[in-house]
């Protein structure tokens, strides 16, 4: 089968829209993503003119449950969160359907490397890249929403590169200084979280010593947390595990 990888990102919209012979369009759900991303995933099923399956773990109800369960929020070897509630569910679907898919991505022309990492990662399937194939940037999928009257998720809107989960653990100082404005049950939450279990999203920093000044989100790159993000995370080593 021909299966899509939904992120209710811009560029995985765009991915699927130029996409051709799509068998499946999969989204893995996370509780903890902006409400938003919902109203978004409808609208581009009509666009699209194909249902969007929503894929989630039966285990973990969202970030929280997890940190509480491992007491850590990130890792050199990637987040718990996203092992669980995407590499997990991915593995799980991939049990249930065997076959050799061929994916498709939302990697836009300048994620050449990382569309490569997931072609070696996952060699046991054939993966497609349309945006890479068209020569598109992130900044042009952006237009081709915006010609094709899509309404971009909030969290775009708010100024945030990437439509993940509302406090990604990944983020860096400028990511979680605008979280604290944006955010701030979310970010006081993860604060409280880091003291109790003595780890830190910020390697080295807790969100209550960040000073309001710290970091530039717009230097700071990490990507969308689609199924792709843990496989460049946890390492080839790690897919079969």
């Amino acid at each position: 089968m021909k299966i899509c990888w939904f992120s209710t990102g811009i560029s995985s919209f765009v991915a699927c829209y130029l996409a051709k012979d799509i068998d499946q369009i999969l989204y893995t759900h996370v509780e903890d993503q902006h409400p938003d991303s919902l109203r978004f995933l409808h609208e581009c099923e009509k666009l699209l003119g194909k249902k969007i399956e929503m894929l989630k773990s039966d285990k973990y109800t969202g970030v929280d449950e997890i940190i509480e369960k491992t007491k850590t929020f990130n890792t050199p070897f990637g987040a718990p969160c996203t092992r669980w509630l995407k590499k997990q569910v991915r593995r799980e679907w991939e049990k249930a359907n065997p076959d050799h898919h061929t994916y498709i991505w939302g990697y836009d022309v300048n994620e050449k490397r990382r569309a490569e990492a997931v072609q070696e990662a996952l060699s046991d399937y054939e993966h497609e890249f349309p945006l890479i194939e068209h020569g598109l940037t992130k900044a042009e999928c952006h237009g081709i929403a915006d010609k094709l009257g899509l309404k971009r998720p909030v969290m775009y809107e708010l100024g945030y590169p990437n439509n993940n989960c509302v406090g990604c653990v990944k983020g860096g100082m400028g990511y979680w200084n605008k979280i604290r404005i944006d955010f701030p049950e979310v970010f006081e939450r993860r604060a409280k979280q880091e003291r109790e279990f003595g780890r830190s999203c910020i390697n080295g920093l807790y969100l209550d010593d960040l000073e309001p000044d710290r970091g530039n989100m717009d230097m700071e790159v990490f990507e969308d947390c689609t199924i792709a993000c843990q496989i460049l995370t946890w390492g080839k080593d790690n897919q079969r595990d």
